[in-house]
């Protein structure tokens, strides 16, 4: 409830020969976050049905499958330059806050946070340049 984890998993074109990561992605104090669908009224309608919360039988029904743990990180993530919600933040506590809005194909996620820390699934800590 005060932090954030994104996991992400990273690929390229094969012919590039950089390899596939899984990435965390912790965002740290969290003062707000917001989940909101993306998906039309009309999806929702044909999505309602109990067996597409199961990726096996939810092939079988037409609608959108909640069930397969995981969305496409499409259009993307992206940090919300002046955003007034981290800057009230900021000057109500005293540190930097930051606000970062993480687009998918199913859900948009909205996060005002005041650090970050990215590491792979090996626990390989990696250096997040700020501003």
């Amino acid at each position: 409830m005060r932090n954030y984890d994104i996991f992400i998993y990273g690929t390229a074109d094969p012919r590039t020969g950089i390899a596939p990561q899984h990435l965390r992605y912790r965002f740290l104090h969290c003062v707000r976050a917001v989940a909101t669908s993306v998906l039309s009224p009309a999806i929702w309608q044909r999505s309602l049905d109990r067996r597409l919360v199961d990726c096996e039988q939810g092939r079988e029904v037409d609608g959108y499958v909640w069930g397969v743990k995981w969305q496409l990180l499409y259009p993307g993530m992206k940090l919300v330059r002046d955003s007034v919600d981290a800057q009230r933040w900021s000057q109500v506590l005293g540190l930097a806050f930051h606000e970062a809005v993480i687009e998918t194909n199913g859900h948009n996620i909205s996060l005002v946070f005041s650090d970050l820390s990215v590491d792979t699934r090996s626990g390989r800590a990696h250096t997040v340049p700020r501003g």
